[in-house]
C-alpha cells in the first residue's frame, strides 16, 4: 500500500507530495527564580502529529467522494493513515497512524477540477 488513506471500500487517496507532517511534544516545565528548568513528559502520548495533505486538480468525482467520506467520519470517528517509515522493517517500510479530520477545504478549480485541502489530527486510540 502506499501513502494515503482509504475513504471509499477499497478505493485508495493518494495525496500530493506535498504532505506536511508538525510534531509537538506536550511538556509540563516549572521555571525558577535562578532561571534552572525541570521539564517532564505530559501524559502517556505525549507527541502531538497534525498532517496537512492536498489533493491538486482532481476531479470532481474523486473530491465529492473523499468530502462525503470526511463528512461521514464528522471528525469525531477515526481513520487510518498510511505513512512512509524506513525504521519499521515489518511492512515495507509503512507504518499505520490513527487520525480523525479536523478542517477539510474544496477549490473548484476550473470546470470538473477541483483541489481539495485536509487536515488532520493523530489520535490515539485502538
Amino acid at each position: 500500500m502506499a501513502l494515503g488513506f482509504i475513504y471509499t471500500g477499497s478505493s485508495y487517496a493518494t495525496p500530493d507530495k506535498s504532505l506536511t507532517r508538525a510534531t509537538t511534544p506536550r511538556v509540563i516545565s516549572a521555571k525558577f527564580g535562578d532561571g534552572y528548568e525541570q521539564r517532564t513528559k505530559n501524559g502517556i502520548n505525549t507527541i502531538e502529529e497534525k498532517y496537512s495533505l492536498s489533493f491538486n486538480t482532481r476531479t470532481k468525482e474523486f473530491v465529492d467522494d473523499v468530502v462525503v467520506f470526511l463528512d461521514t467520519m464528522a471528525g469525531v470517528s477515526a481513520f487510518t493513515l498510511t505513512l512512509p517509515d524506513s525504521n519499521n522493517t515489518t511492512r515495507t517500510g509503512e507504518k499505520d497512524v490513527k487520525v480523525v479530520c479536523d478542517t477539510y477545504a474544496t477549490m473548484y478549480t476550473y470546470d470538473d477540477f477541483y483541489t481539495l485541502t485536509v487536515e488532520l489530527r493523530r489520535v490515539y486510540e485502538p
